[in-house]
């Protein structure tokens, strides 16, 4: 029955083609073959794959034990006099370059104004009061791979009635877990029935994480310790959110285990390469609807050139040494108090907005407070991490990070993407939909720039639960 239906339907496609002009046969061929490709691509689609491999890791010294304790311990941030003295010491000792005229912060962090910054720190900075400070949230350590990996873990109060989601929280370069301690609260009071346990980690080889002591610790070894992490506390779901190395650590968490990850959250993102792009680029600045992009995303994005590759080029020197000779360039700042914090905020200068860089005093104090600079200055100053977050760089970069099977792989779990104006670079919303699946929101922030927790948590926090809301719906 089946074989004489197919020879009917064959038989009748056949005649109805044969009684077409020469037009019309050629429209239902150009048809045929599109509907062909269409099929085609939805297969391909579904057979795409939509997690990467976990992997496996050694980081510490020596060669791997057969057991490793598991267990997590309460951690304190401590200080001492002889600590204090030493950095007072260092910083007496400091020796600085005369400053440009009118150079502002061109030229990097200014030696008039460091100066000024310098004495704050040696006569009215008391990092005893900013310990207690850090002390503020519970601590905590735990082994994986080798490493310590320090957290910080903080819950809601107990509420009726109130649902508790598990949020990580992943810091970039050159931050630390002390950017969220003002959106902390945010997060963890309720909102509409709603609130979030938050676990804000410090990278290995950042602030009271271990470095690795060994090569090739990269984002997917990240991402899989932190996976580890969010397992060992309990938590077989979760939500993400990231900047900087955080977005991309964030998000090869997503890519690893999409059936734990509920939500992915991101202030930073880049998706610059496909067809859509270069069409977006040559289109797009007079006839954007056409390209995917709107009136925000011309003003952001043109002249792309001016806004994407030469401003680009002015603010990444440090990228390329890092990149390339972190342990050179690390000694210097490793070593002097000074040298560290003038290579530290000049950053939190520039990538905040980057006007700030006409400003005498690079606009540090319009976002930030000097304590708040100062504390994640010492953060990487006491514990000597500021060579090993370098590091970072390197092994992340080794290879074109293009052919990298994260590179490769979509990320398919709900997304949500904030889009703040003073980011280094802008990623339409188009763009990220290459590589992104499953965007639930896209916002364009009013005002903020790279380090978007720090800057602007209450922004960002608003943003975050809108898109939890809207997930958990």
């Amino acid at each position: 029955m089946i074989s004489e239906l197919s020879s009917y339907v064959c038989t009748l496609c056949r005649e109805t083609f044969s009684g077409l002009d020469a037009v019309q046969q050629q429209l239902a061929i150009c048809s045929a073959v599109a509907a062909g490709g269409i099929l085609a691509y939805l297969m391909l689609r579904r057979r795409e794959v939509k997690s990467i491999p976990l992997g496996e890791g050694w980081w510490g010294a020596g060669e791997k034990p057969l057991l490793e304790d598991d267990k997590v311990y309460p951690f304190k941030v401590q200080t001492s006099d002889e600590e204090i003295k030493d950095l007072h010491e260092r910083i007496d000792r400091a020796r600085y370059s005369d400053a440009l005229e009118d150079g502002g912060f061109h030229y990097g962090f200014n030696s008039t104004h460091l100066k000024k910054v310098v004495s704050y720190w040696r006569h009215e900075f008391d990092w005893k009061i900013q310990v207690s400070v850090l002390n503020k949230y519970p601590h905590f350590k735990t082994k994986i791979e080798g490493l310590d990996v320090h957290f910080i873990h903080v819950r809601p109060p107990h509420r009726e009635n109130q649902k508790v989601l598990p949020l990580m929280l992943v810091h970039g370069w050159p931050g630390s877990f002390y950017e969220f301690y003002k959106i902390l609260p945010l997060l963890t009071e309720n909102q509409d029935g709603l609130a979030f346990e938050v676990i804000c980690p410090s990278i290995p080889g950042y602030g009271f994480s271990d470095a690795p002591r060994k090569q090739g610790f990269d984002s997917l070894a990240t991402a899989r310790v932190f996976l580890t992490l969010m397992e060992r506390l309990g938590f077989s779901q979760f939500y993400l959110q990231g900047g900087d190395w955080g977005s991309l650590i964030t998000t090869n968490m997503a890519q690893m285990k999409p059936q734990c990850v509920k939500g992915l959250h991101l202030n930073m993102l880049n998706s610059t390469r496909g067809f859509k792009v270069l069409m977006s680029l040559m289109i797009g600045p007079y006839l954007p609807f056409l390209v995917g992009l709107n009136r925000e995303d011309v003003r952001r994005l043109f002249p792309f050139f001016e806004k994407n590759v030469w401003e680009i080029l002015r603010e990444s020197g440090y990228f390329h040494i890092q990149a390339t000779k972190p342990d050179t360039a690390g000694c210097g700042v490793n070593d002097s108090p000074v040298g560290l914090a003038a290579y530290i905020m000049e950053k939190f200068s520039s990538w905040t907005d980057l006007s700030n860089r006409n400003l005498m005093d690079g606009g540090l104090e319009r976002k930030f407070s000097l304590d708040d600079l100062l504390t994640n200055v010492m953060i990487y100053w006491t514990t000597g991490s500021i060579v090993s977050s370098m590091r970072f760089y390197k092994e992340n970069l080794k290879s074109n990070p293009n052919n990298r099977i994260d590179a490769k792989t979509g990320i398919f779990v709900p997304t949500g993407l904030a889009a703040f104006p003073h980011e280094l670079m802008h990623c339409p919303k188009s763009w990220a939909r290459i590589r992104y699946r499953n965007i639930y929101s896209y916002t364009f922030m009013p005002r903020g720039g790279h380090f978007a927790a720090f800057e602007e948590p209450q922004l960002l926090a608003d943003d975050i639960i809108q898109f939890v809301k809207k997930v958990e719906k």
